[in-house]
């Protein structure tokens, strides 16, 4: 156990540093999540490592650490889940779900080809979940992360915008759900991996039997210690289940009522320990990254993992987008944004290394490959959508009658404009 006063310094160095480096992110026009992800690999062996050893982060420290950042991916994904709404694709169903499957499918099959010939150097926990992690790694989207980037820009008010973000929300659905069942196949050999069994019956029960007690919940007076014990429950339900807590948080936010009141609310009591505690789990992913190690062999291969994420996702969204009827300009624009990762794609590199999927070598180079396409996407957004054109979006939205988000920490979608039919001038930033 670590002296108390060593564990609180250590919070105070890691809060300090992610609010120095996202700060600084955000001053270079890049998402503060950015910043706050290099905090982590600057606290770990990379750099401060190097520096002064176990002297600051020891050995005794880390496991408290990972409790208090397990606790705030618990929130996270909450949230997440809670912020997914099927109204988001409610009207645009064609082409969102299009844009969705070319810019999942082109990565991932990429990705699942180069794990194949990757597998026998990096696939200790078997082939088979090794292939499909790798490929979910390479084909996820940050949605909570493109819904800052709209709502920094404005763009959740263009239709464009409602798009690329239903589009994310509907990526972020199955790369979590093909998450579980590459978790499942590497827990598949214990000998209770029968609990497996039993996770199609839970989400069914929390859709089925859950939500409807939600919303009597929600016209409670004070909810929120009982949808605490309904979270950490859920969360401990798919531990217990061998399918990672993180799927039952976001369960649970994705059983949500759907009142806006009520979901800010929520939103607001929660923020605080989320902003707390995600720095707190940053630096934990970072300490086990040492990218001063990468090999030049390594390096190939990073190489390898940039073309193919990059290729995959920018190539995939923006075939599936012209397919979908998007003009070009507006198909570049929903490509640049379905390439950025953050957040998301920390989440599945960390159950990846929990669960022994994949090692720390390839960690840390999934890690930059997160870190850079999530970097491309405000100077990819600037190249495809000038600011004359984004002006000119949401001058045509307010005179559409466009409903603007109450709080910028949800991106709503625009709920009028074409929806299922060939897509206009409003999209094409010519």
């Amino acid at each position: 156990m670590p002296p108390i006063d060593l564990l609180f310094l250590d919070i105070v160095i890691i809060l300090a540093a992610a609010r120095l480096l996202g700060a600084a992110a955000v001053f270079v026009k890049q998402p503060r999540v950015i910043g706050e992800i290099a905090a982590g690999i600057v606290l770990g062996p990379t750099l401060l490592g190097h520096l002064a050893g176990d002297a600051v982060f020891p050995t005794s420290v880390i496991p408290p650490l990972k409790t208090l950042a397990a606790v705030g991916l618990v929130l996270f994904m909450f949230v997440v889940g809670m912020e997914l709404d099927h109204r988001l694709i409610q009207g645009k169903g064609r082409v969102v779900t299009g844009v969705a499957a070319g810019a999942t499918l082109l990565p991932l099959a990429l990705g699942c080809s180069f794990a194949l010939w990757l597998a026998p150097r990096y696939a200790d926990g078997g082939t088979l979940p090794f292939v499909l992690f790798f490929g979910v790694s390479v084909s996820a989207t940050a949605f909570p992360v493109l819904a800052r980037i709209l709502t920094d820009r404005g763009m959740q008010h263009t239709l464009i915008g409602g798009i690329a973000l239903a589009a994310a929300a509907v990526i972020d659905v199955v790369a979590y759900a093909l998450l579980a069942v590459a978790v499942a196949l590497a827990s598949a050999s214990g000998h209770e991996s029968w609990r497996l069994l039993l996770a199609p019956v839970y989400v069914l029960l929390m859709f089925r039997l859950v939500r409807p007690l939600l919303r009597r919940l929600a016209d409670a007076a004070e909810p929120l210690p009982y949808l605490l014990i309904g979270l950490f429950a859920s969360a401990w339900a798919a531990e217990w289940m061998q399918i990672h807590y993180i799927f039952g948080a976001f369960v649970f936010g994705a059983v949500m009522p759907r009142s806006e009141g009520f979901l800010e609310r929520l939103r607001e009591r929660l923020d605080p320990a989320i902003h707390l505690m995600l720095p707190v789990f940053f630096a934990v992913t970072g300490l086990t990254v040492d990218l001063t190690g990468l090999r030049l062999s390594e390096l190939g291969i990073l190489g390898v993992i940039l073309a193919i994420s990059i290729f995959g996702k920018v190539g995939g969204g923006y075939a599936a987008a012209r397919l979908s009827g998007i003009p070009p300009r507006g198909s570049a624009v929903v490509a640049s944004l379905v390439n950025a990762r953050g957040l998301t794609e920390i989440v599945i590199l960390s159950v990846g290394l929990e669960q022994g999927l994949i090692d720390v070598e390839l960690y840390a180079m999934l890690l930059v490959m997160a870190l850079i396409t999530t970097a491309m996407t405000g100077p990819l957004l600037s190249w495809s959508y000038p600011a004359d054109r984004l002006r000119e979006d949401l001058d045509a939205a307010g005179r559409a009658g466009v409903r603007t988000p109450r709080s910028p920490s949800k991106a709503t979608v625009p709920d009028s404009g074409p929806s299922d039919e060939p897509l206009g001038d409003n999209t094409d930033g010519r």
